[in-house]
Formats: structure tokens, sequence, C-alpha cells
């Protein structure tokens, strides 16, 4: 065997164990990295058999054997541009479509069967003998129509890969860019030296393209171990972009629209990529047929929107972010969170601790929340405070002899009309029962009790009309004033009003009495 041939061997061996070792790396440590490991032990595997078999064909002494280690290597040899290629995809973010990764896949597998059994058809091979001058294991080739196809396919395979790989270059992070730029020259050193093969200018009957995998496989060696691939591998911008559920849109140093991704066209259809370039106040104007409510400038600004004017109500946040993205432009990036369902179980919950259910008043919690800081208020700004509590006069009664149903329907109709007469700035509370408290700050006791008796009055003239009969309703109200200048509590101050409803109840009912001291 001749030292070239040796030299030869030697070097289709090499490509083939790194890549036998790479293979084996990532899959004893495939649980930590992201499923592009498959592709990629795939992909080295094919090598592997590709090189393998390229070897071992120099090492033939008759056609049989040729023609057999030729077989070997046409397992992998086809399927690693195909594999390639998916493996390049996959790296870039690309959604991988069975309706085209498969068909590509069966030709590689068809080609093999061709090669095999091209002594039947002569397609990929019209002539395949050994070279009569160079002898063993040098052949002379002719190829034939599926060769011709194969290669096409090969090549295309390679260099579509190569150009998907070069288009994300500026788009990539710093920080992955080493990774990209091994794979690039992992593509492109065996795709031109496929080429200048088939040109004819390589050594006679020798593919050398086993010959360069060692240095490219080298390259998947080093950034496996100095850059993380596959433990942390940059996603394309098309998977994130549009994988994210939050709508995002780009604007360039001047506000115009320059990207946007799926999120956002669900959330409003009418954006389309015709509006690139246009202002996106312009653009927003169109979408919902009103101004953009905030203000387009660099800082950092998070708000919310209510669009009303939709078919159904959105309520959208809106976080404005300054961008900086290639060739150093600066820009905006917007980023809408449709939170109406959040906003909708949050007044929810909010109406539930803070709203009495049957009367949709104000429940005790919540009054002691806002009667306590606007007492304080009060005696800061030396304002009077006083405070009306009242029930409904014989209410067990109206339960006894027409029911729940009937007593909770007096209970609304007593919240509803008393609600009419007040003022917006009244806390008025269902205190528990068919007790309720209203506080009335700016209002003096004797304010306070006018307002009580209007109450009264207004409820006594009011009944409750049932399609049976009406029943008429009194209340009984105690009122009480806090006193300046002291450090006086709302409960201090409702502790008042109860004993002056006391008096109220225990002089016959269906009247206002005013909290005096030592009274009763």
């Amino acid at each position: 065997m001749s030292s070239n041939l040796t030299a030869y061997i030697a070097l289709f061996s090499t490509s083939g164990v790194i890549n036998l070792y790479l293979c084996m790396y990532v899959f004893f440590r495939r649980h930590q990295y992201t499923n592009i490991a498959y592709y990629f032990m795939l992909y080295t595997v094919s090598i592997s058999i590709y090189c393998f078999g390229s070897a071992l064909g120099l090492t033939a002494t008759t056609l049989s054997g040729l023609k057999f280690w030729n077989t070997i290597l046409y397992i992998g040899m086809p399927a690693s541009a195909t594999l390639g290629l998916l493996f390049a995809m996959k790296y870039l973010g690309m959604k991988i479509k069975a309706a085209w990764a498969l068909p590509l896949l069966s030709i590689s597998a068809i080609t093999c069967v061709m090669v095999a059994t091209n002594d039947f058809h002569n397609l990929h091979y019209k002539v395949f003998e050994i070279d009569p001058v160079l002898g063993a294991p040098f052949v002379v080739q002719e190829i034939g129509p599926w060769y011709i196809f194969h290669g096409i396919l090969t090549f295309s395979s390679m260099f579509v890969a190569f150009l998907l790989m070069l288009s994300r270059w500026r788009e990539t992070a710093r920080v992955y860019r080493a990774q990209l730029l091994f794979l690039l020259i992992g593509q492109f050193i065996p795709m031109v030296t496929a080429f200048i093969y088939l040109l004819g200018f390589t050594p006679p009957g020798i593919d050398p393209v086993p010959m360069v995998l060692w240095f490219t496989s080298l390259l998947y060696v080093w950034s496996i171990n100095t850059t993380r691939m596959f433990a942390v591998v940059p996603i394309a911008k098309d998977a994130i972009f549009n994988s994210i559920n939050d709508g995002v849109v780009v604007l360039d140093d001047t506000h115009q629209l320059i990207e946007f991704n799926q999120s956002f066209k669900g959330m409003f259809p009418l954006i389309h990529r015709s509006m690139y370039g246009m202002n996106f106040n312009q653009v927003w104007q169109e979408l919902v047929d009103e101004p953009f409510p905030l203000t387009l400038d660099a800082s950092s600004v998070t708000s919310e929107i209510n669009l009303e004017s939709f078919p159904i109500p959105y309520i959208y946040q809106i976080r404005m972010l300054p961008l900086q993205h290639a060739n150093n432009q600066k820009g905006m990036l917007l980023i809408f969170t449709e939170v109406s369902e959040l906003k909708r179980l949050q007044r929810e919950l909010e109406n539930r601790a803070y709203y009495d259910e049957l009367t949709q008043l104000y429940n005790r919690r919540a009054f002691f929340e806002k009667g306590e800081l606007d007492l304080i208020l009060a005696k800061e700004d030396e304002l009077p405070y006083s405070l009306i509590l009242f029930d409904v006069d014989h209410f067990k009664k109206v339960n006894d002899r027409f029911g729940h149903d009937v007593g909770d329907l007096l209970l609304k109709h007593v919240a509803d009309v008393c609600k009419s007469q007040l003022e917006e700035s009244s806390i008025f509370a269902r205190y528990g029962g068919e007790e309720f408290v209203i506080g009335l700050k700016d209002k003096t006791g004797s304010e306070a009790e006018k307002v009580a008796e209007r109450l009264r009055l207004k409820l006594e003239s009011s009944p409750l009309v049932l399609p049976e009969q009406a029943i008429t309703v009194t209340v009984s109200s105690g009122v009480a004033e806090a006193q300046a200048h002291t450090e006086e509590t709302l409960h201090q101050l409702l502790k008042k009003s109860d004993e002056a409803l006391y008096v109220a109840k225990r002089q016959g009912r269906n009247q206002v009495q005013m909290y005096r001291e030592n009274v009763g």
C-alpha cells in the first residue's frame, strides 16, 4: 500500500473517529442539552459511517470489495447533507415540517439502495470499474442520472444550510457568534471541497470530502466545550419573537413600525406588514380608531389602557422599553400584555373583600378602612365628622311572615333608597344584618341628624312593592358627632351612635336620636 493511500486512510479514519467521539460525547450528556442534540447525534453518526466506509474502501483489492464499502459509505453520505440541513434549521429555531423532511430523508435512503443495486440498472453509475492503470482501490466511474440528481440535492442541502446560518449572523448576539461561525465553517469547507471534487480538480479516484471533515469536526469539539453549544443555543428571532404570548412591537428612533410578532397580530388583526415604515401613532389610529394614549419617548414606562371601543372591551398592560439594535440604531420596544381577565378577577376579589354581596354597599371591613381615614383627615383639617347608625324596624317579623327572600329584597330596597338620597362623599355601608352605617365628612351632628330624618321620611313613604302587596319600611337611627381636638376613634364614635340608636328603639322606633352625654 502506497504512502499516499496510508495518509488518505489515516485522514478518513481520523474524521470518522472525531465524529464518533462527538456523537458519544453528546449522547452521554443529552439530558443537559436541548433536543437539538439528537439532530446533531444523527448528523455525526452519518458522517462517521461516511468516513469509515471511505477509509475501508481504500483497503479493498477487488471490485466486489470496492462495491461493498462504497455501499456502506452511501449509508451515511447522502443522509449527512440532509441531516446537516435539519440540524442547522433546528439550531436557528426554525420549524421542521415532516411533510418535506421525511421525503428528503427518503431520497437519501433510496440513493443507498440505488448504489447497492446499481449492477441491475446502472442508474447511479453507468460505469464502475477498477482503474486499469492505477489498480485497486482506484476506480473509473461514469456517473448516471441518479448520481446527478443526488449530487444536486446534496450540494443544495449544504448550500441552503450555509445560507440560512449566514442570514442570521447580524441578529445573533455576540456571545453566540463563535458557535455560528464554527457551524458556518463546518458547512462551507465540505461544500467547497465537494464542488472541487465534482469539477475533477482532486486526486483521481479519491473523494476528498472525508479528508477535511476532521478539521470541521474539531471546530465542533471546540465549540461544545468552550461556548456551551447545545446547552445554551441561540434561538432565532422568529422562534422566540413569535412564540411568546405577549404582543411585541419594534419601533425605530423615529417611532416608525419596523416589526411586530404574531401575538400582537392576534390582539390587533388589522395590523399588516404593509404598515412597516408608518409612524406608530398613525398605525394605532388605524388599528383601534383612537389616538395612542401614551407618549413615545426613550424612557421605560409601564401603563394600562382600556379599549372600550372594541366589541369586547380589552385591558392591556403596555411596557415601553428603549431598544438598541443593529448598527447601534436606537428604537423602542412595546410589549402588550392582555390583562382583561386578570383585572376582572381583581375586581371580583376586591368586590368580595370590600362590598356586601346582597346590597353592593361597602361591607363592615371597607367601612372601617375608609371611615378611619376620613375621621383622621377631618381632624387634621379641623372639619366636623358624624356617623348615622340605623336599622330596619321589626325586620325579623318581615322574615318570619314573608320569608328570607323577601327580607333580602327589603334590605336591597332600603340600600337603594338611601343611596339615592346621599352625597357621593358619604360612606354608606351595611354594618351587619339589618344595620346600616353612614359616615358623613364635613357634617356636624345637627346636619347629620337632618340627613337621618330625611332618609327616615323617604323610606317611610317608599314601601317595597311586591306583586301581592306593599311592605312599609321604617328605620330607627342614632347620630353622633366626633369631638374636635380629641383622640376619639371610629369605634368610639360608633359606640356613641349605637347608644343613640338604642334610645330611638326604646322610645318607640321609627325616629332619629342624637347622642348626648349620660343619655339613657
